[in-house]
């Protein structure tokens, strides 16, 4: 499970159907604050279903959030496939 898309592009996934998200489980997060800018790391297991297939991967996710007036809005957000003893650093 993979790939590279804009948001218009995951909405239409999920809306079709091809990509059911069932369940994150969160296991580590970290967080660093550069003036009005956040980011957010946290190790996850995501279990979806891609057409009839349940599947489990391991993933990285980190977050890039931008505090602009008196709300924080998300600017990117990756995904990266890691092995199950991959832990997030402090």
């Amino acid at each position: 499970m993979g790939g590279t898309w804009k948001k218009a592009e995951e909405l239409e996934i999920i809306k079709t159907g091809r990509i059911w998200y069932k369940q994150a489980d969160v296991h580590d997060v970290a967080v660093e604050m550069f003036e009005n800018t956040g980011i957010v790391w946290s190790r996850i297991t995501l279990t979806a279903a891609l057409g009839s297939n349940e599947v489990k991967t391991e993933f990285t996710v980190t977050e890039v959030f931008q505090k602009q007036g008196s709300e924080w809005k998300l600017l990117d957000l990756t995904f990266s496939s890691v092995r199950d003893e991959h832990q997030i650093r402090k």
